[in-house]
């Protein structure tokens, strides 16, 4: 009876550490795993074929970043480096993004479903913050950052960086997934395609059906 009782605590501690291991992107099983397109002399891994690990070079592993065009509706850009930048990355877990800010400048409410983010603010001065989830009663965290200021948003929380400075601001964001995707709010809910139904968003949103008409004819722009 006592050997059956630890062998299911063993089988239910293991359970747990592996549904925390596999939050994250897997962890790799190799030095490295270069991204390749060629289906035909690769290996699928992680969402990326691989090529021969003899062929990899160091271009595989470099991208140069320009400073983002901020003329735009929103005064800001986001230039990520993921695997999509850098085929070097694939396996490996991790992505950058930089972020540059006119004065005024948002990076507008979003989400990364797969990626925990952690922002250094290089030039300027941002208003940041996260709202939880339901189950913590939407708490809004926040706080201003200065040149050298760190903060963390955690993975699948909706988080927005606002330049309250009167010049240009520059922040680095690093990515705990090598994909970590991006969902911006306002874009997602009022310019999907095909549309969602006015009936859904005046309920959601406690509104008159001609606010949603308006929001949904908007030009929703991607600063990402």
């Amino acid at each position: 009876m006592k050997g059956s009782v630890v062998a299911c605590s063993l089988v239910a501690f293991l359970a747990l550490v592996f549904s925390f291991a596999s939050a994250d992107d897997p962890s790799p099983l190799q030095d490295f795993c270069v991204a390749i397109n060629d289906t035909k002399h690769g290996v699928f891994v992680n969402g990326k074929f691989c090529k021969d690990a003899k062929l990899a070079k160091a271009e595989d592993f470099f991208f140069h970043v320009n400073p983002g065009n901020t003329d735009n509706p929103l005064g800001s850009k986001v230039t990520p480096v993921t695997v999509n930048e850098i085929l070097g990355l694939n396996t490996l877990g991790i992505s950058l993004a930089r972020i540059d800010f006119a004065a005024g400048g948002l990076n507008p409410p979003h989400i990364h479903p797969r990626g925990t983010e952690i922002l250094i603010v290089i030039e300027g001065e941002l208003l940041v913050g996260f709202v939880s989830s339901n189950q913590d009663n939407n708490r809004l965290f926040t706080k201003v950052l200065n040149k050298g200021d760190v903060f963390v948003f955690p993975i699948g929380l909706i988080h927005f960086q606002l330049n309250v400075g009167h010049e240009n601001a520059v922040a680095i964001a690093g990515l705990s997934s090598q994909n970590p995707g991006v969902i911006t709010i306002a874009n997602a809910v009022f310019g999907s395609t095909p549309p969602i139904s006015p009936e859904v968003l005046t309920k959601a949103f406690k509104v008159d059906e001609k606010i949603i008409a308006y929001l949904q004819k908007q030009f929703w722009y991607n600063n990402s």
